[in-house]
C-alpha cells in the first residue's frame, strides 16, 4: 500500500499556475511560468532602484552643485588674491626703478654739471697758465727748502688739462646694460667687489670713482693756482727787496699790509674759492709784470759780460796826470771792435764825439737814468733812435783820452754818476726773475 502511493504521487506531473479571468461571457486565462515571473520581479526591482537612485541624485544635485561653486568661488579668490600681491609688487619694484633712476639721473646731471665747470675753468686758466709760464720764475734761492724741492711752476703749467670724464659717464651706461632692469639702490657704500654684485653696486662705485676724480681735478687746480700766485708775489717780493736795497725807486704796492680790517666769516663754496683764487693769481701776475717792467727799464745788465773791469766807480788815480781824481764809470777790457750793447731799453739822447769820452753815446732810460758809453771805435746809432736791451750801439775802442782799447761804462742818475757795480749786483740777484 505504501508503495503504491509514492510512486502515484512520484509521478504526478505539477501543473504551471494559471490566471483565469472572466468578464461577463469573456473568459481569459494566462499561464505563468517560473523564468517569465522571475524577469518580471528582476524588472521591477531594477525600476526601484534606479527610481531610488535618480531621487538620491536629485536630492543630492543641488549640495554637489554647491560644494563645487563653493570650492571654485575660493580658488578665484585665491588667484585673485595672488594676482593682487603680485601687482602690488610689481608697483613696488616699479616706484623703485623709477626712484633710482631719478637718483641715477640727478646723480649723472651733477657729474655732468661739475665736468663742465672743470672745463670753463680750463678754459678760463689756458691763458692765465700760458702767462704764468712766461712770468713766474722758480721760488726765491734764498729758501733752501724751495730750492731742495722740485720745480712746481712746470708740474703746475703741465699738470692743469681739461677733464676728461666723459668716458667714466659712459661706461656707466654700459656697465648697467642696455637690458638691465632690476631695481637697485644708488646708496650702496661697498667698495670690495662681489660675486653677486648688482648693477646698482657697480654704479656706485663708479659715480663714487667719478665724483672723487672730479675732486682730486679741482683741488688740484686750486692747489696749483695757489702754487703760482705764491711764487709770482715771492718773485716780485724778491725784485721788490733787491731794488729797496740797493735804494732805488719802486713804484708799487707790492707787500702794503692793511691791518685794520674785519667783518663776518662766510665760508666760500668751491666755485668763489676758485675764481678768488684765480683772481689772487692775476693779481700777483699783474703785480709781478710791473715790477719786471719797471725793473727792465733800469739798467741792471752787463754791458761787457764776460770782460774784467779795468777801473772801477770812484777815487783813483788819472792815468795820465797821476794824481788824484773821480772815475765817474767802469772800465772794461775790450778788445777793438767788439760790439757794445746798451743795458736798458731807452733813447739815444747823445752820440757823436764828446771831450774826453771820445766817440760816446748816451741813452736815456727814463725816471732820471740814463747811461753812457765811451771811447768807442765806431758808433752804429742816431740820435732819438729807440733802443731795445742788448741792441748795439757801436764797437769798442780807444778814442778820446785813453790809454788803451775798452769800454768805459756809466750810470746816471738825474744827472748825478752813480757807482755802476750797484746796478751789475741788483742785476745778477733778479735776473732769474726777469
Amino acid at each position: 500500500m505504501k508503495a503504491t502511493g509514492q510512486s502515484a504521487v512520484f509521478g504526478r506531473r505539477k501543473e504551471p499556475h494559471t490566471i483565469i479571468i472572466a468578464r461577463g461571457n469573456e473568459i481569459r486565462h494566462f499561464t505563468i511560468r517560473p523564468w517569465l515571473a522571475a524577469f518580471v520581479g528582476s524588472a521591477l526591482a531594477a525600476i526601484a532602484i534606479g527610481y531610488l537612485l535618480a531621487t538620491s541624485y536629485l536630492v543630492l544635485r543641488d549640495d554637489l552643485i554647491g560644494a563645487t561653486t563653493a570650492r571654485q568661488a575660493r580658488m578665484q579668490q585665491a588667484y585673485e588674491d595672488r594676482i593682487s600681491a603680485l601687482r602690488a609688487q610689481v608697483d613696488r619694484i616699479t616706484s623703485r626703478q623709477l626712484l633710482d633712476q631719478q637718483l641715477m639721473e640727478t646723480k649723472v646731471s651733477e657729474l655732468l654739471e661739475r665736468q663742465s665747470q672743470l672745463s670753463q675753468r680750463h678754459g678760463r686758466l689756458g691763458p692765465l697758465l700760458e702767462r704764468a709760464e712766461t712770468e713766474v720764475g722758480a721760488a726765491p734761492a734764498e729758501d733752501p727748502v724751495a730750492a731742495g724741492k722740485p720745480d712746481k711752476r712746470a708740474e703746475v703749467t703741465g699738470s692743469i688739462k681739461p677733464p676728461a670724464q666723459t668716458y667714466a659717464v659712459a661706461s656707466l651706461g654700459a656697465d648697467l646694460g642696455a637690458g638691465d632692469t632690476r631695481p637697485f639702490s644708488l646708496w650702496s657704500t661697498r667698495s670690495d667687489p662681489l660675486p653677486n654684485d648688482s648693477a646698482a653696486d657697480r654704479a656706485d662705485r663708479l659715480f663714487v670713482s667719478i665724483k672723487q676724480s672730479l675732486k682730486s681735478i679741482e683741488s688740484d687746480q686750486l692747489t696749483r693756482i695757489s702754487t703760482l700766485a705764491d711764487n709770482a708775489y715771492k718773485s716780485a717780493d724778491a725784485i721788490t727787496q733787491a731794488l729797496e736795497a740797493a735804494g732805488l725807486p719802486v713804484d708799487s704796492d707790492f707787500g702794503k699790509n692793511e691791518s685794520d680790517v674785519g667783518g663776518p666769516l662766510i665760508p666760500l663754496d668751491s666755485s668763489m674759492m676758485f675764481d678768488s683764487k684765480v683772481k689772487e693769481l692775476d693779481e700777483a701776475l699783474d703785480t709781478l709784470d710791473h715790477l719786471k717792467k719797471e725793473a727792465r727799464q733800469l739798467p741792471l745788465t752787463n754791458p761787457a759780460p764776460g770782460h774784467s773791469v779795468t777801473s772801477p766807480f770812484g777815487v783813483r788815480t788819472d792815468p795820465i796826470l797821476g794824481t788824484a781824481a773821480l772815475h765817474s764809470g767802469m772800465d772794461f777790457r775790450a778788445p777793438i771792435g767788439m760790439a757794445a750793447k746798451v743795458t736798458a731799453p731807452g733813447v739815444v739822447t747823445k752820440a757823436g764825439w764828446n771831450g774826453g769820452y771820445g766817440r760816446m753815446v748816451e741813452v736815456d732810460h727814463g725816471n732820471g737814468f740814463a747811461t753812457r758809453y765811451g771811447h768807442l771805435s765806431e758808433i752804429d746809432v742816431t740820435v732819438g733812435e729807440k733802443l731795445d736791451a742788448g741792441a748795439v750801439i757801436g764797437k769798442t775802442g780807444s778814442s778820446g783820452r785813453s790809454t788803451g782799447p775798452h769800454l768805459h761804462y756809466e750810470v746816471r742818475h738825474n744827472g748825478e754818476a752813480i757807482d755802476p757795480l750797484r746796478f751789475l749786483t741788483i742785476g745778477k740777484k733778479v735776473a732769474q726773475y726777469l
